[in-house]
């Protein structure tokens, strides 16, 4: 990298400073220290219940089960290793740094791949210390859950405490300076400072001519003055990051810059003004021998639609059985009422928009599908007496659970809608299609979140699709168990059921 960029600044060009001070300039070192400080206290403190969840455990498992109280010094050293080793994995791994930047369920899941390394670590060291002949594989067993219950609880309520601390300002979780244009580092700074990230100052992008950005021998000369006085005005305040942003004309002048910054000890980042939304959403990714930005991507891995496949055969063989009464009582009290089928089947849209036919109990006098498809309203007189109660208790969809068996539709994903509604609504929502990126589930975030039932508005239909991405860009197991018991439980899961 050269500084052929700036070799021909003018000698009277001034770079103008910034100020973000706004009483936090001063004090970011200490909302910094604060937040060093609680990291250290919570690793510590993950550290000492992680041995004693280890230790008792064990000495619960030998009084409780095998009615043997062991030596009170027994398992203490084991318990330590095990605390140990969580403590050197998760510093290794840059765990509780990274609470700062990641979703909680993807911390606590960093959490639990923890636990699996450590005892991985921990069974293979007292095998090889020849310390595994009265180590029971039961007590292992009972140690390994006790410790993953303990972290998993440990890191939830530091991830309940730390962020919404970094979110109001109580805590800086890193500080920059900006360099650019001063209404850019404005909206660039009121957007990072939400994440916890403070700007403590900014300055005007040095300007170069088009002519100098010709490429030149490393050793072709030292920056100018004033880049020279930019670096030194930076050093004093002790940031994490200068942040470049720069517009496309600007690229020969920041890749010179950042040479220069590289005497500072801070991250050097270059944003291009224009795609910080963009790039908000991206990440950098290698493709064969090269770096892309993956604007996208696939919402499941093989491995997740793998996991989440089993909890569906899991769950939907469970319900058949433990509701198998009411495939017997639902079919006459239909038939007792009305004539038809008991028996609903409806085409709608699944995966990949691909069409499906979705089964339900017949809760209507009618039959109606594709173009000819009304949804259900309020004291809606096609509704049957019956047909009003297994709405309302959602046991019209009971029969979908062989959808699920059949793999064309999930227990928790975006609620199928009819095909006509799909097309209706995919020319007014520009992302409406991204909810088939996933199964349609019998239940969904939207769902148990009140956004159910009829959508005779735009902003209704817009509010369950952003529901249903949100769903999407943060699945997790733990997520659907979540939405499962929600079902249930939650009162707005039953709201507008008619």
């Amino acid at each position: 990298m050269t500084y052929a960029s700036f070799t021909n600044l003018p000698a009277s060009t001034k770079l103008q400073a910034h100020s973000f001070d706004d009483g936090r300039a001063i004090a970011g070192g200490v909302g910094r220290s604060r937040l060093t400080a609680l990291l250290v206290v919570a690793a510590g403190t993950e550290f000492l219940l992680v041995a004693g969840a280890a230790y008792f455990a064990a000495v619960l498992y030998h009084r409780v089960v095998l009615l043997e109280p062991p030596d009170s010094a027994r398992y203490i050293l084991e318990s330590l290793l095990i605390s140990t080793l969580d403590l050197l994995v998760s510093i290794g791994l840059r765990q509780y740094s990274r609470i700062l930047t990641q979703p909680r369920h993807v911390f606590l899941w960093s959490g639990a791949n923890a636990v699996l390394l450590v005892f991985s670590f921990f069974v293979s060291a007292i095998f090889v210390l020849k310390a595994s002949g009265d180590y029971s594989r039961a007590t292992v067993i009972i140690q390994a859950g006790s410790v993953l219950i303990t972290v998993l609880c440990t890191r939830a309520i530091w991830f309940s405490v730390l962020q919404p601390a970094i979110a109001s300002g109580l805590i800086d979780a890193r500080r920059v300076i900006l360099i650019g244009d001063p209404g850019h580092c404005l909206q660039f700074s009121a957007r990072a400072n939400a994440t916890g990230i403070r700007t403590i100052r900014s300055f005007d992008l040095p300007r170069a001519r088009a002519a100098s950005l010709v490429p030149a021998h490393p050793d072709a000369g030292q920056a100018p003055p004033d880049v020279r006085q930019l670096v030194a005005d930076c050093r004093p305040f002790r940031v994490d990051d200068v942040v470049i942003l720069i517009s496309e004309s600007d690229c020969g002048s920041a890749l010179a810059l950042a040479a220069a910054l590289s005497d500072l000890p801070v991250d050097v980042h270059v944003v291009l003004v224009g795609s910080i939304d963009l790039m908000a959403v991206s990440r950098s990714t290698q493709f064969g021998n090269m770096v892309t930005m993956r604007i996208f991507q696939s919402p499941l891995t093989p491995f997740s639609r793998a996991i989440k496949r089993g909890v569906d055969i899991a769950v939907a063989s469970a319900g058949l059985v433990l509701t198998s009464i009411l495939f017997v009582i639902v079919p006459l009290a239909i038939k007792l009422e009305s004539r038809g089928p008991v028996f609903f089947r409806q085409t709608r849209h699944g995966y990949n928009n691909e069409p499906i036919r979705v089964l339900k109990f017949r809760s209507m006098t009618v039959m109606e599908d594709g173009d000819n498809f009304k949804p259900a309203t309020r004291h809606d007189p096609r509704v049957t007496r019956v047909g009003r109660l297994l709405r309302r208790t959602n046991v019209d969809e009971l029969p979908q659970l062989f959808n699920v068996l059949l793999g064309n539709m999930s227990i928790v994903g975006p609620r199928p809608h009819a095909t006509s509604q799909n097309e209706s609504f995919n020319a007014l929502i520009s992302s409406f299609s991204r909810r088939h990126n996933v199964k349609p589930g019998i239940t969904g975030w939207a769902q148990v979140n009140g956004f159910r039932g009829d959508v005779d508005t735009l902003e209704k239909m817009q509010r369950r699709v952003e529901h249903d991405l949100y769903y999407i860009d943060n699945w997790s197991v733990l997520l659907d168990f979540k939405i499962m018991v929600m079902t249930f439980f939650s009162k707005k899961a039953y709201w507008n059921a008619y």
